[in-house]
C-alpha cells in the first residue's frame, strides 16, 4: 500500500470518526481496522449505486405508466371530467373536450353548467346533490349543449372524491347516447303507432308465445272476455271450440315449426254458451338467430258473414217462404237418394201433393193470407214424416214429399208409402185456423178447409232420373185430383198409356 492510499484511509477514518462523533455515538461502534473499513464503504457505496439505479428505474417506470394512462385518459372513447364542488372543471380529457367542441386546455376552470342544456339543469342539480349527499355512484340521462350550440344525449355517470386538502370533487364519465335515444323513439312511436293501430280496429290481434300463452291482446278482445289485461299469459286455446281446438292447436304448432301463418276458421266459445265463428292468420316474430320466438294472429269475426253466406244458401236451395228444400235442392236430395238406392238395394218413395182448394182462399182473404196457409201446411207436412225423409215446395201451392230406404220388396216398400200418405192426407184435410191482421190491427181468426191430391210413386236402383220419378208422381197426383180430389193415387204404367 502506499503512503498515498495510507493517508486517504486515514483521512477517511478521521472524517468518519468525526462524522461518528457528531453523531453522539461511541466510538466503540467503529472498527478501527482500514481495511475493513474501507471494505464497508466500498459495500456501502455499490448499494447506493444499486439503490440510484433501482429507483431511476422506478421513476422510468412511473413516467412511462403517466404517458399510458394519459393516453388511454384522452384515448378514451368516454368523456372524463373532474368538477370540484362547485361545478367548476379542473380536469378534462380529450374526448371531454371534443364531446363538448371546445380544445382540453379551453375547459379547465369553466363551469360545467354552461355545457348542460337549460331544461335540464334542473336534473343535473338534483344529480350532484344525491352524489354529494350519499357519496355513492350516481346516473342519470340528460341533455348537453356543444359549443356550437348543438345539443346532444349524454349518459352521465359521477362519483364523489376528495382531493389532497381534503376537499370535496366529483369524478365525472359521459357518452354520447344521441343515437341510442333516436332508436328509443323511433320505437316508442313505432310502439304508438301500432296501438293506435291495434286499438281502432275492429279485428282481434294477439300476440303468443310458442307455447300459445297470450302476451299481448287488443282492446278489441274485450267484447268476448272483458279486460285485455286479464288474458295475459293465459292459454289462448281455452276458448276456442272443442271440436276446433285440437285442429288450431295443430295449425298454431306447425306455424312455429314452419315460420309459415295460415288463414283458417274456427268457432269461440262464450262464457254465455254462445258460439262466435272466427277467421284468423297467424305471422311469425324471429329472433336474430331466425328462430321463431313470437306469433302473431290477427282474427276477426265472421259470424255475420257466416250468417249471411247462411240466408244466401237457404235463399238458393230453400223456399223462402216456408224454409223447405225448392225445386233445386230437392232434385239434388232426389239423385241422393236414388244412388243410395242402388247400394242398398231398398226402395223409396215420391209423393206430388197438390191443395185442392187453395185458389179460393187467395181470392177470398187475398195472397197473404193464402201464405199463411202454405205456412201451416209445411209444418204438417214435416212433423208426419221422419227426420231422413224430404219434404219441399215445388212452387204455388203444390209439394213433394220424398221416402227413403223403405224396403227390399216391392209390396212392402208400397205399404209404408200408403201409410205416409194416407197419414198426409188426414192431416192436410183438418181444419186450417189463420190468424189475420187488418190494417187497422184488428186480429182475426179464419177457419178453412183444405184437402189435397197426393200421387204416389216407387223408384229404386233403376230409376231413370230425378226428373222421370217427378213426372210419375206428377201423373199420380193429376188423376187424383181429376177423380175428386183429396185422395190418394199411387201410379201405374197404364196411367201413362191412358192420360
Amino acid at each position: 500500500m502506499t503512503t498515498s492510499n495510507t493517508q486517504n484511509q486515514m483521512d477517511l477514518r478521521h472524517q468518519a470518526k468525526e462524522r461518528v462523533a457528531q453523531q453522539g455515538l461511541p466510538m466503540t461502534t467503529i472498527d478501527t481496522d482500514p481495511q475493513k473499513l474501507l471494505l464497508e464503504l466500498q459495500v456501502h457505496q455499490i448499494e447506493l449505486s444499486m439503490q440510484n439505479e433501482e429507483l431511476r428505474r422506478t421513476q422510468e417506470n412511473l413516467e412511462a405508466s403517466k404517458v399510458i394512462y394519459f393516453e388511454l385518459y384522452n384515448l378514451a372513447p368516454v368523456g372524463y371530467c373532474t368538477l370540484s364542488e362547485t361545478g367548476r372543471i379542473l380536469q378534462a380529457n380529450q374526448t371531454a373536450a371534443t364531446l363538448l367542441g371546445v380544445a382540453p386546455q379551453d375547459l379547465i376552470e369553466h363551469p360545467i353548467r354552461s355545457f348542460i342544456l337549460k331544461e335540464e339543469q334542473d336534473t343535473f342539480h338534483c344529480h350532484t346533490q344525491e352524489l354529494f349527499a350519499t357519496g355513492e355512484l350516481h346516473s342519470c340521462d340528460l341533455r348537453m349543449v356543444k359549443a356550437d350550440g348543438t345539443t346532444f344525449w349524454v349518459h352521465l355517470r359521477s362519483i364523489g372524491a376528495l382531493d389532497a386538502e381534503g376537499k370535496r370533487l366529483c369524478r365525472t364519465a359521459f357518452i354520447d347516447i344521441t343515437e341510442r335515444k333516436r332508436a328509443e323513439e323511433a320505437l316508442r312511436e313505432q310502439k304508438e303507432f301500432f296501438h293506435l293501430i291495434a286499438e281502432n280496429l275492429s279485428d282481434f290481434i294477439a300476440v303468443l308465445d310458442v307455447e300459445g300463452r297470450r302476451l299481448y291482446n287488443s282492446p278489441s278482445y274485450e267484447q268476448f272476455f272483458g279486460a285485455p289485461e286479464d288474458l295475459r299469459n293465459t292459454d289462448s286455446f281455452a276458448e276456442i271450440h272443442s271440436d276446433d281446438r285440437e285442429y288450431v292447436r295443430q295449425v298454431f304448432y306447425e306455424t312455429v315449426r314452419t315460420g309459415q301463418g295460415q288463414r283458417i276458421e274456427f268457432r269461440f266459445q262464450m262464457a254465455d254458451g254462445s258460439v262466435r265463428d272466427m277467421e284468423s292468420h297467424g305471422s311469425v316474430i324471429k329472433d336474430k338467430d331466425g328462430r321463431v320466438v313470437r306469433i302473431v294472429v290477427v282474427s276477426h269475426d265472421i259470424t255475420e258473414r257466416k250468417r249471411l253466406q247462411e240466408q244466401v244458401r237457404q235463399m238458393a236451395f230453400h223456399d223462402v217462404l216456408t224454409m223447405l228444400p225448392n225445386r233445386r235442392l230437392f232434385c239434388d236430395r232426389l239423385s241422393q237418394a236414388i244412388a243410395a238406392s242402388s247400394r242398398s238395394n231398398l226402395f223409396g218413395a215420391l209423393m206430388f201433393l197438390d191443395l185442392d182448394n187453395f185458389k179460393v182462399l187467395n181470392d177470398t182473404y187475398g195472397h197473404d193470407v193464402g201464405d199463411l196457409l202454405l205456412i201451416e201446411v209445411a209444418d204438417r207436412l214435416k212433423r208426419c214424416v221422419r227426420e231422413m225423409d224430404t219434404v219441399a215446395r215445388l212452387g204455388g201451392d203444390e209439394f213433394v214429399v220424398m221416402l227413403s230406404q223403405l224396403d227390399l220388396e216391392n209390396a212392402e216398400s208400397s205399404a209404408q208409402a200408403g201409410t205416409i200418405a194416407e197419414k198426409l192426407r188426414v192431416a192436410l184435410e183438418q181444419p186450417f185456423l189463420l190468424a189475420v191482421t187488418d190494417a187497422a190491427n184488428v186480429q182475426t181468426t179464419i177457419e178453412h178447409r183444405c184437402t189435397s191430391s197426393i200421387g204416389v210413386t216407387l223408384f229404386d236402383q233403376h230409376e231413370a232420373s230425378p226428373a222421370s220419378a217427378l213426372k210419375r208422381a206428377d201423373l199420380a197426383m193429376y188423376l187424383a185430383k181429376t177423380a175428386g180430389g183429396n185422395q190418394v193415387r199411387f201410379f201405374d204404367a197404364g196411367d201413362e198409356c191412358g192420360k
